[in-house]
């Protein structure tokens, strides 16, 4: 009932246009013939009033006369000029104009229209922005547990192939699985275990060892332990960002509140759960405060202009000549998990060469820590953490940084 009630208003007003552009060309094309009848008209009355002046003896029969014979000349001109532009000729003006009128009015309805229904919504009921903001928190209050979501997505990830682990790499995940189940408790074996279970593939496995390292640490848990919990759930839920996972980054960003890989899975949720404006604000600032090789770049380079458009923001993605060029950005739209993942790799190892030759903030090598230790490199975080400590020997603030996301990664002592 709503649609017909749009629609009829809408043909009602498009009609009224219309008669106005289709009225205001037809006067115009009346305009000069209406004009032309009212000079000879005139020419006619003053004909007459001369007649009457001569009976009233205004003036003279040679005054009347000479004036009569000036008014019968103009008249004869405007005769002659109306008879000149009668007839087809004269009239295929004014009947190009009033069929352009036709033919304007017409194409300003159908344009109209035809807009409309590219770009809007018929049929669709007004939607106010409270009520929007109404549907996106109760979407994202029902939205899918996370058991629920990695059920579903355990149908399609992939996992690695024993051909390309390392020789014996299994037998040593499996030894560790045991020597953990004997000490729950052992933080730092529980890293080393969500880790390995992460580079097999088992996210399942690895986000429930990184709770127990944050349930051995207790108070102690760093932002960083918090936000790998969640990057492990989102993994195993292929992409979606549970409540639980929620929760998780949540507990990183109290923690610090500007652990990236948290406010990035954030700006993720909102845009899963019909907030692309929150979205678009949270990715933006940790656009502007990250370096151009760090993992999160890409995916963020990759679709902050669709979630500014979503936002109704008019936002255009600047340049950034250190960053992933535009046909990397382009291809990274239309990427499988597993090449987006090669992707990032291959940025991770661009961090990794700017650090062996330019050197970097604690930060950036905490970062690069970070980014192997999720990749399941253990062996290069290591390497990385063994030049740190030599990098920064005489910095010990600046190596306590560090050491938190060595320690998180589950680099061995």
């Amino acid at each position: 009932m709503i649609w017909l009630i749009f629609w009829t208003i809408s043909g009602i007003l498009a009609l009224s246009a219309m008669i106005w552009i289709v009225a205001a060309f037809w006067r115009t094309a009346d305009a000069d013939a209406e004009s032309k009848s009212y000079d000879i008209d005139v020419y006619k009355a003053q004909l007459a009033e001369v007649d009457r002046d001569l009976a009233r003896g205004i003036v003279t029969e040679d005054q009347a006369d000479a004036v009569r014979l000036e008014i019968s000349r103009r008249l004869l001109a405007a005769d002659a000029s109306e008879q000149s532009q009668s007839g087809t000729a004269a009239d295929a003006p004014a009947t190009l104009t009033k069929a352009a009128a036709v033919l304007g009015g017409a194409a300003v309805v159908a344009g109209a229209l035809g807009l409309y229904a590219t770009i809007g919504a018929p049929g669709y009921g007004d939607l106010p922005h409270a009520e929007r903001l109404r549907i996106a928190e109760q979407l994202r209050a029902e939205r899918p547990s996370q058991e629920m979501a990695q059920s579903q997505a355990s149908r399609t990830l992939k996992k690695p192939t024993a051909e390309q682990l390392p020789e014996g790499y299994l037998e040593l995940v499996e030894t560790l699985r045991t020597t953990v189940a004997e000490r729950p408790d052992d933080a730092r074996g529980q890293s080393l275990l969500a880790n390995a279970e992460a580079r097999l593939g088992n996210y399942t496995a690895a986000y429930t060892a990184q709770q127990n390292v944050i349930g051995a640490q207790g108070d102690d848990a760093t932002a960083e332990d918090w936000a790998l919990a969640g990057e492990f759930m989102v993994l195993a839920a292929g992409g979606y960002v549970s409540p639980e996972a929620e929760n998780a980054f949540a507990q990183a960003l109290q923690k610090d509140a500007t652990q990236p890989q948290s406010r990035f899975y954030i700006g993720r949720m909102f845009a899963q759960t019909g907030r692309p404006d929150r979205a678009f604000q949270l990715w933006r600032q940790l656009m502007d405060a990250s370096s151009p090789v760090d993992p999160w770049v890409v995916p963020i380079r990759a679709e902050i202009e669709d979630l500014a458009d979503r936002a109704g923001i008019r936002y255009q993605l600047p340049p950034d000549a250190a960053g992933p060029s535009a046909e990397a950005i382009a291809a990274a739209r239309d990427m499988t998990a597993e090449d987006r993942t090669a992707m990032i790799r291959g940025m991770v190892s661009t961090l990794n060469t700017r650090l062996a030759t330019e050197g970097g903030t604690p930060a950036d090598w905490a970062r690069l820590i970070n980014a192997y230790g999720v990749l399941g490199e253990i062996d290069a975080a290591t390497a990385i953490w063994q030049n740190a400590q030599e990098s920064f020997a005489d910095a010990p603030e600046a190596l306590a940084i560090i050491k938190r996301a060595a320690d998180a990664s589950g680099i061995p002592k």
